[in-house]
């Protein structure tokens, strides 16, 4: 059975609240727990000097979800829980990816497009207050994925654009110096991935509608007793759909539960009552993790030694993996470049490329040993369809150069084709 590698983090720039433990932290711990399941939960403080210019809350920040994470389970013994400033290989790979990003993949990031909007109601210039670091944001987030190759990546749904980014880097890179990442997955919890908060909107620190999830038990109450609801008076049947305070029940309870208090939304329950049925499921689950956050949050030496022993596990697979893209990309060592080249064209064979082109569409060409092109194929709409194309020649040889003549360009003869397939096979 194959391992899976599963990798989340949060940025320290604020208290961790509701949404972030119910999109993130709770099914990153409950997966965590699962056999063949290699966990990788980071503190993303590089990302946090993008929006916060406030070092002491940063620090604080920092503690506070740490805390949070050990808390709510997680155990440093079975994961790798380290902070992201400790690893240097992070910042190192963001440059590798970099340089095959193209920007107009960043001009379509979901945040600097927000930001741009913004500019241009106001009557602004497009970039005005707009730095480098939040543009470059997905390629520092790629980097956090990539390094450690993982295969899932737990985030809210308007986080997917940067999974899918992330995945183009890698098969950016892939194509220019052979296979070295694999290409993520964005896995979403559904219902819950994302929480709304006290307004009805998505909760964020950006709207100011969060309720920090080891807020003192009477704080809770006040907060939940303050969400938002319609007008509606006891006895009127109330809607389910679109209610903030059912989506915040729904996150914690079980289809039982949710289930009866749909039917209470329906025989006209009063919102003070529901409200407090929601407070008393919420607490049921946070108080006992509120009690360890509150221990750990008076021992933070115990905490930076736990995150300094996580950097030492990260490392352990960053720093030659940082090595092995060196060699790849040619920083090498000039003394035994000699070797490294002889090395290369022993053992070099034929191979697939695949890549997205600048229409969008998927691709895919076969080149020899010496990266001469000897196949290129039409675009594909998707890329498990070029994928498909290229297990079909594998598999067929030279017949499959005829079952899939439409979809190829052929840049050398038949034979010299079937060849580099043959040889392909024997590897």
């Amino acid at each position: 059975m194959t391992t899976t590698r599963v990798l989340t983090g949060i940025t320290t720039s604020g208290t961790p609240h509701l949404g972030n433990y119910v999109g993130a932290i709770r099914p990153t711990v409950r997966a965590s727990r699962l056999p063949q399941v290699q966990s990788f939960y980071f503190l993303a403080d590089y990302h946090a000097l993008i929006k916060v210019g406030d070092p002491a809350r940063v620090q604080r920040s920092t503690l506070e979800i740490a805390a949070t994470w050990l808390a709510c389970g997680l155990d440093p013994e079975q994961v790798t829980f380290y902070r992201q400033s400790d690893v240097p290989e992070i910042p190192e790979l963001t440059w590798f990816l970099t340089c095959v990003t193209g920007k107009g993949v960043l001009n379509r990031a979901h945040a600097y497009k927000a930001s741009v909007d913004k500019n241009t109601a106001a009557g602004e210039e497009p970039d005005a207050g707009v730095t480098a670091g939040l543009f470059m944001y997905p390629v520092l987030m790629g980097a956090d994925i990539l390094l450690f190759n993982a295969h899932q990546v737990p985030v809210g749904r308007d986080q997917i654009q940067h999974i899918e980014m992330a995945r183009d880097m890698a098969a950016s890179f892939n194509h220019l110096y052979g296979e070295h990442f694999t290409a993520p997955q964005a896995v979403v919890e559904e219902h819950v991935a994302t929480l709304p908060g006290l307004d009805g909107r998505k909760m964020s620190k950006s709207y100011d509608n969060t309720i920090p999830l080891f807020a003192p038990q009477a704080q809770l109450r006040k907060l939940i007793m303050g969400i938002v609801t319609d007008s509606k008076a006891p006895g009127e049947p109330k809607n389910t759909e679109g209610s903030a305070l059912f989506q915040l029940y729904q996150a914690f309870a079980s289809a039982e539960e949710t289930a009866a208090l749909a039917q209470a939304y329906a025989q006209g329950v009063a919102w003070g009552d529901a409200k407090q049925r929601v407070f008393e499921r919420l607490d049921q689950e946070i108080a006992p993790m509120r009690e360890v956050y509150e221990r750990l949050m008076q021992d933070p030496a115990r905490i930076e030694d736990t995150l300094k022993r996580g950097a030492e596990k990260a490392r352990a697979i960053a720093t030659p993996f940082m090595g092995q893209l060196r060699q790849a990309v040619g920083l090498r060592s000039l003394s035994n470049g000699a070797t490294v080249a002889a090395k290369h064209t022993k053992t070099a064979l034929p191979s697939f490329k695949q890549f997205r082109g600048a229409d969008g569409k998927f691709y895919f060409k076969l080149v020899d040993a010496q990266g001469v092109l000897l196949l290129e194929s039409t675009g594909f709409e998707q890329p498990k369809d070029a994928a498909l194309a290229i297990g079909s020649l594998q598999q067929l040889g030279t017949a499959g150069l005829v079952a899939l003549k439409a979809q190829l360009l052929p840049k050398a003869d038949a034979p010299t084709i079937g060849a580099a397939l043959a040889a392909l096979a024997k590897r």
